[in-house]
């Protein structure tokens, strides 16, 4: 779905560009450095032709039907994968957070998502499964703008509220959570993580653990492609006990009910 904008939209975007440039700065499952430019370029986007639309807020895109086309102005957070000039990553602003899913990107523009980057979004507003997200999309740069790191939340209060979904896709912690079995292996003992959902998969696969809390059991999930085999949290979750208080944080991913990807773990007692 490419977008060909005419001078109007170009000088429109200009005037748009201080959306993002407002943000704060400082220093949010599916398979799977800065930008640079010119003095003459109003926003610079090398993956596709410039994004278009009117620029919405978090709330007008909730309020969007799905399948209706709608461009937001976000910060990216992190990259879950790039495949076929194709990316997927999670965002935010300073009022929600997006998943941005099979995104036209090339592998040059991908390597410049670093975290805190804004860009411009066009795509269709989609539902999977209970996860809200924007798919098929062309963005561009907002060149000049701020960047932004999203602060995580603690939404550990909010597990078995009907809260925690206003919260979905963004940065979350859960503090003091206690390990449960994830499932058993082949001799019949008590795991306390799977690979793949069902325990089918292997190493390098997506690691399936629960945790609870006030009594309740969660899944969480340590998204491959997000957090793939050689990374601190991957083998965290692998020696998790049974048992043990942990801590965490990932973003707040949605799937047939609350289904976090989980980027950290520390075991606290």
């Amino acid at each position: 779905m490419k977008k060909f904008v005419s001078v109007f939209l170009a000088l429109a975007m200009a005037c748009a560009m201080a959306a993002c440039a407002g943000g704060a700065s400082s220093s949010s499952s599916q398979p799977a450095s800065e930008p640079e430019s010119e003095a003459s370029s109003v926003a610079e986007s090398v993956s596709t032709p410039a994004a278009s639309g009117e620029v919405m807020s978090y709330d007008e895109y909730m309020a969007a039907a799905v399948d209706d086309e709608v461009t937001v102005e976000v910060y990216v957070q992190a990259k879950q994968s790039w495949w076929e000039d194709k990316a997927t990553i999670y965002a935010q602003d300073e009022d929600g957070a997006y998943f941005v899913y099979d995104m036209a990107c090339s592998e040059e523009d991908y390597d410049k998502l670093v975290p805190g980057t804004c860009i411009r979004v066009t795509g269709y507003k989609a539902e999977w499964s209970g996860e809200i997200e924007i798919m098929d999309g062309t963005f561009e740069f907002v060149e000049g703008a701020d960047t932004f790191i999203a602060e995580p939340l603690d939404v550990t209060e909010l597990l078995g509220t009907d809260e925690l979904i206003d919260h979905q896709n963004e940065l979350v912690t859960f503090t003091g959570l206690t390990v449960e079995a994830a499932g058993q292996d082949d001799a019949g003992n008590d795991v306390a993580f799977l690979y793949a959902w069902d325990g089918s998969g292997s190493e390098g696969d997506d690691l399936y653990f629960n945790a609870s809390y006030n009594g309740e059991t969660y899944t969480f999930t340590i998204e491959s492609y997000l957090c793939d085999s050689t990374t601190e949290v991957y083998s965290a979750v692998k020696a998790l006990e049974i048992g043990q208080t942990i801590d965490m944080e990932g973003f707040l991913y949605w799937y047939e009910g609350v289904n976090p990807h989980i980027t950290s773990v520390t075991v606290v007692e």
